[in-house]
């Protein structure tokens, strides 16, 4: 995908999915109606360096929104926002909701059920979900919405309970780059909704400050940022994910049911 340069120079950008376990909802006592589970999910804790412009001030990234969605919000205040009251966006259709078990939690659990003797693939998988959810290991960890009438989308991405499962990434997209053919009627159209898009960014959130495409609120890029795509935003929190994640692999090592071996 092509990156904004200011207004028209262009990049690529690559976006990971993962796999999405459905269907899952008999497996254990909990209801997954129109849920998914993530069986096994890698989050991206990439940073590039980040720096200020010349004559540029700091701003609050972490009071941006898109949509409405504010880093550090946690689910109840975002299922109020779209599930129970009417908003711009609303949950697709399937899988809106995801549900995760971090990757070294559910080694220990997978681990647990088979010194148990449980082998079979299905139950395995059962006793691990079952253990997980018993224990406060399963938690939203994505919420996906849609915009119909315009094309455009926002994925919600939070942490686990170890730092009290809030949003510490929002990407928005839309459909500035599609357009129906190559001819030039086409060009000049695409570039005047490029134009339009990022000329609306602008006018919501300034200047940017770093580069010419992200606002930063410091020179560390562990902090709140935010940075424009073609077609796209992404507001992020590196370092409360970052934290998460060494909490998760920190107390999973801790609390490894290892055999109680004696020597």
């Amino acid at each position: 995908m092509k990156k904004i340069m200011f207004l028209l120079s262009l990049c690529s950008m690559i976006f990971c999915v993962p796999f999405v376990m459905a269907d899952e909802e008999d497996d254990f006592d909990f209801d997954f109606d129109e849920f998914a589970v993530v069986e096994d999910y890698a989050e991206d804790m990439i940073s590039e360096s980040v720096s200020l412009n010349p004559d540029a001030g700091l701003v609050d990234v972490k009071q941006f929104d898109i949509g409405g969605v504010m880093l550090g919000m946690n689910y109840d205040q975002i299922n109020n926002l779209f599930f129970e009251s009417s908003a711009l966006y609303a949950p697709r259709k399937n899988n809106s909701v995801i549900y995760t078990i971090n990757k070294d939690w559910e080694y220990n659990l997978d681990y647990e059920c088979r010194q148990n003797n449980i082998f079979v693939p299905e139950q395995l998988k059962k006793c691990i979900y079952s253990l997980a959810k018993n224990r406060g290991l399963m938690y939203v960890s994505e919420i996906h919405l849609e915009r119909a009438y315009t094309g455009e989308t926002i994925d919600i991405y939070f942490t686990s309970n170890a730092t009290d499962n809030v949003v510490w990434k929002v990407i928005y997209n839309n459909d500035v780059d599609k357009m129906e053919g190559d001819a030039e009627k086409f060009a000049n159209q695409r570039e005047k909704k490029i134009l339009a898009f990022w000329h609306a960014v602008l006018d919501k959130y300034g200047t940017p400050n770093s580069g010419e495409d992200k606002w930063i609120s410091s020179e560390n890029a562990y902090d709140p940022m935010m940075r424009a795509y073609y077609g796209q935003l992404e507001l992020v929190d590196n370092g409360i994910n970052t934290t998460d994640s060494s909490l998760n692999i920190q107390a999973a090592r801790e609390n490894f049911q290892a055999k109680p071996y004696a020597f």
